[in-house]
């Protein structure tokens, strides 16, 4: 395992995080996430990622009741990261970022994982009915009661981002040290504005969903019918949208087609390529692994050690290339935000080379 920092904080945190949206699941008791947190923390990981809705409620209780019921000198490696946002009960209150639910959310997670002090807390999504600086007061003055060490940011667009950041510094309150983001060979949109933020702000990004929902572990082919034990054949109304988007996309099965080819060729499998390629992208502090089975999860872990060579990374960026169109992430957009740093500006010629790297059979992207 290898670490490090989250984003400006002085914490290191493992390449990998455990995430639990599975505890609490037919699949995963708590004998077995607690075999799965054993085994996590044996190989050296330490993050560990829930959230206050994961099986309502129910992952946070398994992980507080391994805390406690293992000794100190485990759990103290252990750098609890939970998040708070989502609806949580039938009132009109019982969401979003505001003072009145965000304390009563942080007070439920404290609860439930046993803890006086959570390491790191995450909005868990943009609120567009509470004024930022609301919701950057109110984790202000938790870290300041010592209810939270550090604060982070989920699902943030750009902007969003980058408005609580500067709303933060102007005002004097604790600052965001993260940003979770989906991010995979699949869903590489997050590049073009939430990760350049992110780490122009200092932010250490923790990716989700780095395998996509199963889909570049290689298990899946493209006609074939989806096992109900599985993540696409699951009957799960979220599960069933999220497989629905890969399912028809030409630029997952490119994806998953360069990850067989990779893993054949260095020998690991198709899940530890995903794996290290996401974990080892710039900005990218950790990939967030979530497994059913502890099976699942011992595999998953040898990616942590994992870098790959210069030309499997070639093959896997090429595969899974978004092609924005032209303008504002594609060639002509990029070309504009070009500044030379000798010669002349040349923005025709910027063009005109993205122009004929596409004629000759390449993408032209934006990075």
């Amino acid at each position: 395992m290898q670490y490090r920092t989250l984003g400006n904080s002085g914490v290191l945190v493992s390449n990998l995080a455990l995430g639990t949206m599975n505890f609490g699941t037919p699949e995963t008791s708590q004998e077995e996430a607690f075999a799965q947190l054993d085994a996590f923390v044996e190989a050296g990981g330490n993050l560990i990622d829930t959230a206050d809705v994961y099986n309502g409620g129910i992952a946070e209780a398994t992980v507080g009741k391994w805390l406690a019921a293992r000794p100190r000198d485990i759990t103290d490696r252990a750098v609890i990261a939970t998040k708070g946002r989502v609806r949580t009960g039938d009132d009109v209150n019982d969401a979003g970022l505001s003072r009145r639910h965000l304390d009563r959310a942080l007070t439920t997670s404290l609860r439930r994982l046993g803890t006086d002090t959570i390491d790191l807390y995450q909005v868990h999504a943009w609120d567009p009915l509470t004024p930022v600086g609301e919701t950057l007061s109110f984790l202000d003055s938790a870290v300041r009661a010592g209810k939270i060490r550090y604060v982070g940011l989920s699902n943030f667009t750009g902007w969003q981002l980058q408005l609580a950041v500067s709303t933060a510094r102007a005002h004097g309150y604790e600052a965001p040290v993260s940003l979770q983001a989906q991010y995979n060979l699949a869903t590489r949109e997050t590049e073009w504005e939430m990760l350049p933020a992110a780490r122009h702000n200092g932010l250490g990004v923790l990716a989700w969903s780095p395998l996509a929902s199963g889909f570049l572990t290689g298990k899946y082919t493209r006609d074939a019918e989806r096992a109900p034990d599985t993540r696409a054949g699951e009957d799960h109304a979220l599960y069933r949208y999220t497989s629905s988007n890969y399912e028809t996309s030409d630029r997952t099965w490119s994806a998953v087609e360069a990850v067989r080819r990779v893993a054949d060729d260095t020998g690991a499998t198709p899940a530890q390529v995903a794996l290290s390629w996401v974990a080892n992208r710039p900005g990218v502090v950790t990939a967030i692994v979530g497994a059913r089975t502890l099976q699942q999860l011992t595999g998953s872990l040898s990616a942590a050690d994992l870098r790959l060579a210069a030309d499997a990374l070639t093959t896997l960026d090429a595969a899974s290339d978004p092609a924005p169109a032209p303008y504002p992430y594609g060639p002509f957009g990029s070309a504009q935000r070009h500044r030379a740093t000798s010669g002349p500006e040349a923005l025709g010629a910027l063009i005109e080379a993205h122009a004929e790297a596409a004629a000759s059979g390449g993408r032209g992207g934006s990075r």
